[in-house]
């Protein structure tokens, strides 16, 4: 008895049909996701997206958590070498999001040292460093820690390039926290 193929016309919608009315859908999503129109966009001219007040945000966290490196590196100079590039790290940071004017004003850490050591003791702008090494360098990793934390559930708020450089700039400052505390170990 001779083998015979089954018949092979198809039972379903065709591939074709399928590609087509997805291709469709495609384009129907991409309209949706279009830049708003004209009218919308005039309302709100004056004030700041949110994109552009968390980018400002952002700035700021970093320049901040840049003039505290400053500090405990005036306090400490004896940490100059393991907070100097994490100090420069957060500068970058701040920076890349369009600040970075306060974080570069502050002393440098090569310049902290003579500061602190010329200026009198209740001048010193480190007045609230705590005076032990471990403590200052705890104090940082929780800074850190919290502003890496903040950043991460702000990733849902923004659009795609500022989400991605959120989640580097958090993600850097999960490893500034390894760094700060691998000495307690």
């Amino acid at each position: 008895m001779p083998f015979t193929l089954p018949s092979r016309t198809p039972t379903g919608p065709r591939r074709r049909s399928l590609l087509t009315g997805a291709a469709g859908v495609g384009a129907a999503l991409l309209a949706g996701c279009s830049a708003p129109d004209s009218s919308s966009e005039s309302a709100t001219k004056g004030s700041p997206s949110a994109a552009d007040r968390a980018r400002a945000r952002a700035a700021r966290d970093s320049e901040r958590l840049a003039e505290r490196y400053a500090a405990v590196l005036a306090a400490h100079p004896a940490l100059a070498a393991r907070l100097s590039p994490l100090r420069a790290e957060v500068v970058r940071h701040a920076q890349a999001f369009g600040g970075g004017k306060r974080a570069s004003a502050s002393p440098s850490p090569s310049a902290a040292p003579s500061t602190a050591a010329s200026a009198p003791p209740s001048a010193a702008p480190s007045s609230d460093v705590p005076v032990a090494e471990k403590d200052a360098l705890a104090e940082l990793a929780a800074a850190e820690r919290e502003l890496a934390d903040r950043r991460t559930k702000a990733l849902l708020e923004v659009p795609g390039e500022l989400a991605r450089l959120l989640a580097s700039v958090a993600a850097a400052g999960a490893v500034h926290v390894f760094l700060l505390t691998e000495g307690e170990k």
